[in-house]
């Protein structure tokens, strides 16, 4: 009788355990799995028993480095259409803004999505999350907010949970209702706040679609208090929030999801001082966008230097997204976020482990290589971590093992 279903002997171990040194690195290290979960960790030299008798499958990593699974904690992943002709349009100087006078924008994409099916929506979602998937993600947020109406919304909920069902990937899916004001309500912002608070998010809600709430707190989105007052519906129905914060102005947005204990305020670039006291004092996650940064070539910095005195975590994500973040790339945007944030490989990859469980929950579960979590992990065709963030165009993964994510 076998002790594990799994040994893995030999690796360089990143285990990213909270409190741990770096990395946490364990040299030579071995992990035994059983029933999809971490049963035993240390090192190869500390297996007594005759290695082959201990497990059905043992595998040698031969020195290759093990990671926890990578989790991309912010995307907006399902949607349906193109938008590459504004890209193009954008670099031959329109603006925005006129863009979105002739129908383009976040809007088309709205267009695009409502009328598309579920099957053609997933269709066109799948190779995206495939993509991600290659590059060792094994966990996933999905927004909906390009339906904008409970039926369209609904159904881009759906399509990412069918995603992770299908895929066997963890797909945590939120509800980004408040992503932008549908042309049915054009000049009827606080009539479409009334909707999402009364109809949208009880339904959903109801029917367990989403496992959190999010907004776009700003100018050319929601207001202060209309989040606030989508932040009041969220909790009367039980779900966590979380907020697309101070990304082109400082509206006090991450201060305000603090303020809710949220899991994380995203993009952050305007955030003040008195926002990251309080999202330290919160224990709310920051997620830096470093894509969407670069591709909107963005000048402000999030207070990064504020973030590491005060200890608020940070996490790294994608964005991915058709309009401000095509990418499907997460081992691109980490070594962005070196380059464009100054980030260190440490905090990157902490950023796409650890931090990125804590932005959703689920830290209890995955994020690291600790006894009890989850054994969703990768095998690298590299040695040292910084690797990861380091050569571009490369992908080294090996081998993925994922736990079942029907949980």
């Amino acid at each position: 009788m076998f002790k594990w279903d799994t040994l893995i002997i030999n690796a360089n171990i990143a285990t990213m355990a909270e409190g741990a040194h770096a990395y946490g690195m364990i040299d030579k290290g071995a992990i035994g799995i059983l029933n999809g979960r971490i049963e035993w960790l240390g090192t190869t030299a500390g297996i007594t028993n005759s290695i082959d008798t201990l497990a059905k499958e043992v595998i040698d990593a031969q020195g290759c480095l093990l990671t926890p699974g990578l989790i991309d904690c912010h995307t907006h992943l399902v949607f349906a259409g193109n938008r590459s002709d504004e890209f193009e349009q954008r670099l031959n100087g329109v603006s925005y803004q006129e863009i979105a006078q002739n129908g383009g924008g976040i809007l088309s994409t709205v267009k695009a999505t409502r009328a598309a099916s579920f099957d053609e929506l997933y269709a066109q979602s799948l190779p995206r999350l495939q993509a991600l998937m290659c590059e060792g993600v094994t966990t996933i947020e999905i927004k909906s907010g390009y339906g904008l109406n409970l039926e369209a919304e609904l159904k881009m909920l759906n399509v990412a949970k069918k995603l992770g069902e299908e895929n066997n990937i963890r797909v945590k899916t939120t509800l980004l209702a408040a992503h932008a004001v549908p042309p049915e309500y054009r000049h009827k912002a606080d009539d479409y706040v009334d909707l999402i608070c009364t109809e949208i998010i009880p339904k959903i809600s109801v029917l367990g679609a989403a496992d959190c709430i999010d907004a776009f707190c700003e100018s050319i989105g929601f207001s202060h208090a209309q989040t606030k007052k989508i932040f009041d519906s969220a909790s009367r129905w039980g779900l966590p929030v979380k907020l697309h914060a101070d990304q082109l102005s400082d509206l006090g947005g991450a201060a305000l999801v603090a303020e809710y204990s949220g899991l994380s305020a995203d993009h952050v670039e305007y955030s003040s001082l008195k926002s990251v006291k309080a999202m330290a004092k919160a224990g709310t996650v920051a997620v830096l966008l470093p894509y969407a940064f670069y591709i909107l070539k963005e000048t402000k910095l999030p207070p990064i230097e504020a973030f590491r005195k005060h200890h608020v975590p940070i996490a790294i994500s994608t964005d991915c997204n058709p309009g401000t973040a095509p990418s499907s790339s997460l081992l691109t945007t980490m070594n962005k976020a070196c380059v464009e944030f100054s980030l260190t490989p440490v905090e990157v990859l902490t950023g796409v482990t650890r931090n990125a469980a804590l932005a959703l929950g689920i830290e209890d579960e995955v994020g690291s290589i600790e006894f009890g979590k989850k054994a969703d992990l990768v095998l690298w065709h590299c040695k040292q971590p910084a690797d990861l963030c380091y050569w571009q165009g490369m992908n080294r993964v090996k081998r993925i093992f994922t736990a079942r994510k029907n949980d």
